[in-house]
């Protein structure tokens, strides 16, 4: 009987305790729930769910090629007086006068000089000047042969030199050979590029990337996206201002832009910046992008 009693009581004193730590835990967590309720919701950029364009791309260098480009060899004694040219003249302008009939400019181009000393003279008294019409750039380039199925004449392509590290040149793949070289296992194609400014310069080293399988396709900011394990989320926000954590495909980056291949529908409203700031189920203060 006493041994009966006596598990009776240990038994009333273990529930006792695990019925003071739930009461316990109930009133924390109403203090708290208290707290926050009080607390006005945090401000976060929201923004809306749109289409962009997204592409692959296959990144590769090229050297500048002039549209047009010709060289005049002179003689020196030929010229009326000391050689002055301008940096850049017009078709039918007069590139300089000789003693045995004057030079036309063959096209509007910009004027340089080849091979020559200080004073623009080489040896056996020649002047050699050159005129580049760089209103169209082009360059050859190799495209890896696992890109080769990709590449159409057409594609848009996007450039870059190192003297205007933050300008991208917009242009076009030109030509494309119908044969892989077996040396190099790349796919020679020619692009163009419109210079209108003339900065880029013949000679010069091109950055390129040709983008292909173009396609519009829902966008959000890289910054509106959590990455969980192998699983991503954003947090859309409903007409109250609730913050509901929603699972979503991504597809590719472009710039600061992730592609959502499922998850989402055009106009949705996400958060956009703060995600810390925001609690699932969370009311928010939506701050327009």
């Amino acid at each position: 009987m006493k041994r009966s009693t006596k598990i009776i009581s240990i038994l009333s004193l273990f529930f006792f305790i695990i019925a003071v730590v739930i009461i316990g835990r109930m009133m924390i967590g109403n203090h708290f729930k208290k707290k926050f309720s009080k607390m006005p919701p945090p401000g976060v950029i929201i923004t809306e769910v749109v289409e962009k364009e997204f592409s692959e791309k296959v990144e590769t260098f090229g050297t500048a090629i002039s549209k047009k480009s010709e060289t005049f060899k002179i003689k020196k004694n030929d010229l009326f007086k000391d050689l002055k040219l301008k940096n850049f003249v017009k078709k039918g302008e007069i590139l300089i006068k000789l003693k045995s009939g004057d030079i036309i400019a063959p096209f509007s181009g910009v004027l340089g000089y080849t091979g020559l000393t200080e004073d623009i003279l080489v040896s056996n008294n020649i002047v050699i000047i050159t005129i580049d019409d760089n209103s169209t750039i082009y360059s050859d380039i190799k495209i890896p042969e696992n890109y080769s199925a990709y590449i159409k004449k057409g594609l848009p392509v996007k450039v870059k030199i190192a003297s205007y590290k933050d300008k991208v040149f917009e242009g076009e793949i030109d030509f494309v050979s119908s044969r892989i070289n077996a040396d190099t296992r790349s796919l020679l194609s020619r692009i163009k590029v419109k210079n209108k400014d003339l900065e880029l310069i013949s000679g010069s080293l091109l950055e390129v990337s040709v983008r292909f399988n173009l396609r519009d396709s829902l966008s959000v900011p890289d910054t509106s996206v959590m990455v969980e394990g192998d699983r991503s989320y954003v947090y859309k926000i409903n007409d109250e201002n609730i913050a509901n954590k929603t699972e979503v495909k991504t597809g590719l980056r472009s710039e600061k832009n992730i592609e959502i291949i499922s998850g989402l529908s055009q106009g949705d409203i996400i958060v956009a910046e703060g995600l810390r700031k925001v609690r699932p189920q969370g009311k928010i203060k939506p701050i327009n992008q």
